[in-house]
């Protein structure tokens, strides 16, 4: 399959960026780059941009890659959640990229420490899938506003950056990146088979009491409650990705009951520990990433992702420049950015099971049958590796839950931060300590 080099890459990207500028020492004039009235007394060379989130998706060889395509450095520090909160609040010159998931935005937005990105500076936005472009798939169909949608999360109402729009507008929080659908992983073999599990409420069955697991994180494992309890028929939520503290109160009250009756094995909070609880058979279903599921399967144990039939619980996450980026640095992170989507980073992502905003490019660094198995959902032709080399799936298999659009086109909730988050936490603090 034809596929761009980098070395390709390379040339375009810093033909455009740094036409007119001198190797070497010699200035930079901007009036050569972006139409800037001042001199640049800085080469190209010399900028360093820290780019900073999950170890998901900040990953060292992504930024090699980058730093050799487009002629500075890009330096790739993973750090939790919590981490990175901290520092975007209260360290924001020590980042210069920051590697948001959309649950973090409702924390940032007008504090001044993220820029705007005019839509103007993004040129794969016409490529970029619907999802997020029109809130859509690609069928024409709305994609669900329950939690905190792309429509919710990827836009400013201005280029002050101070309030968050429920509509496309001529500026975004973050560049999306990559994106996925997530549901419970199950173990088989422990379970009786694949066909056993085929609904949410099955979290919560009875004949799982002390193998169940749950993401410790309230905002994402509060909804997986949810997700079940709604399957199971107890109760209709207006949002459940916007619950009213009367819904949280009722949601948290039939948590404490259950952990104390014993039905919780535990709760994790890094990818690790959830594909340990599930090799060591000490969990047969839980919530779950699809790239555990498979590192799990790489042990040699069977691991199922469930294509529940009540839809998925969805997340994106991007790329942000913050505030204190200004002149040529700043040019350098929308060439980032731009890069970033331009197909390697998507193809190298893919092979972890996560998707890219513009699939289009990603193909062209996939082969045939990497591309049929991960996006089309059809059995594998060959055997499945990983970025790394490793193998990840065998000849034949298919991927669990199908194509790309059997998938995402099937979400029932976005991953969320809630108008009571406040209270919401509290409340998960007492079921977990309860």
């Amino acid at each position: 399959m034809a596929r761009k080099s980098s070395e390709t890459i390379n040339k375009l990207n810093r033909r455009r960026l740094l036409k007119g500028a001198v190797a070497g020492s010699a200035v930079v004039s901007t009036e050569a780059i972006m139409g800037f009235p001042t001199v640049w007394a800085q080469n190209i060379k010399d900028i360093t941009l820290v780019q900073a989130g999950g170890s998901y998706a900040v990953i060292k060889e992504i930024g090699e890659q980058a730093s050799k395509d487009l002629g500075f450095k890009l330096t790739m520090q993973a750090i939790t959640d919590d981490v990175q909160l901290n520092r975007s609040l209260t360290q924001p010159q020590t980042i210069d990229i920051n590697n948001i998931d959309s649950t973090k935005m409702p924390y940032l937005v007008g504090k001044g420490v993220l820029a705007p990105i005019p839509v103007a500076k993004y040129k794969q936005w016409a490529d970029t899938v619907p999802l997020f472009t029109k809130n859509a798939y690609p069928d024409g169909r709305q994609a669900s506003n329950q939690g905190l949608s792309p429509f919710k999360a990827m836009f400013y109402e201005g280029a002050d950056g101070k309030k968050l729009a429920t509509k496309a507008t001529d500026f975004l929080t973050f560049v999306p990146t990559i994106y996925n659908a997530d549901t419970l992983g199950i173990r088989p073999d422990l379970v009786g088979g694949r066909d056993k599990v085929t609904t949410w409420k099955d979290l919560l069955d009875p004949k799982f009491k002390g193998k169940t697991a749950l993401v410790d994180y309230a905002p994402v494992g509060v909804i997986d409650v949810a997700m079940a309890l709604e399957a199971r028929g107890d109760f209709k939520y207006g949002d459940k990705g916007n619950m009213t503290k009367e819904e949280i109160d009722k949601t948290i009250k039939i948590m404490i009951d259950l952990k104390k009756g014993g039905h919780f094995r535990s709760f994790w909070s890094t990818f690790d520990q959830s594909v340990n609880l599930m090799a060591s058979g000490e969990v047969v279903i839980q919530s779950m990433w699809s790239p555990a599921v498979t590192a799990v399967r790489s042990r040699g144990i069977d691991c199922y992702y469930v294509p529940l039939k009540e839809g998925y619980r969805g997340w994106f996450v991007g790329l942000a420049p913050m505030a204190h980026l200004s002149g040529l640095k700043l040019e350098c992170a929308y060439e980032y950015m731009n890069w970033y989507n331009s197909g390697w980073q998507g193809g190298f992502i893919a092979k972890q099971g996560y998707y890219s905003a513009v699939p289009s490019t990603a193909k062209r660094f996939l082969t045939a049958e990497e591309w049929d198995y991960w996006y089309d959902g059809k059995p594998a032709a060959v055997d499945i590796k990983d970025p790394y080399g490793t193998l990840m799936e065998k000849k034949g298999t298919s991927r669990d839950g199908g194509a790309i659009w059997d998938r995402m086109g099937n979400i029932a909730c976005w991953n969320t931060v809630m108008d009571e988050d406040r209270y919401l936490t509290r409340r998960w603090n007492e079921f977990v300590s309860s």
